[in-house]
């Protein structure tokens, strides 16, 4: 299974799918959802984890989108400065082989 990580700067795009539902997309892919459910906004991610309950459906937004940064920030690459050797291990050699006559 591939997880697709995007840039921060993405913003989330979000389209009202039904009376009581938001779905949130991010550079086309799915991104999560919040549901009311007649009394609080219920927030889920991409992988259908609860990220919680909200009065406001902008609480709710803002809950999801940093739930995404955490979640982009926590995956992103490590960059190695000074300390990654700048010469790599030799690979060993062998002699070449003469050709039989």
């Amino acid at each position: 299974m591939s997880t697709t990580t995007f840039p921060p700067s993405d913003p989330l795009t979000w389209k009202q799918a039904d009376t009581d539902v938001h779905v949130a997309t991010r550079a086309g892919e799915f991104a999560g959802f919040v549901e009311f459910d007649g009394a609080a906004h219920l927030v889920r991610d991409n992988h259908g984890v609860d990220l919680g309950a909200f009065d406001s459906l902008d609480d709710a937004f803002r809950a999801l989108e940093a739930a995404l940064s955490a979640l982009d920030e926590a995956h992103e690459p490590v960059r190695r400065g000074a300390a990654f050797p700048s010469i790599l291990p030799r690979v060993r050699r062998r002699r070449p082989r003469r050709a039989r006559v």
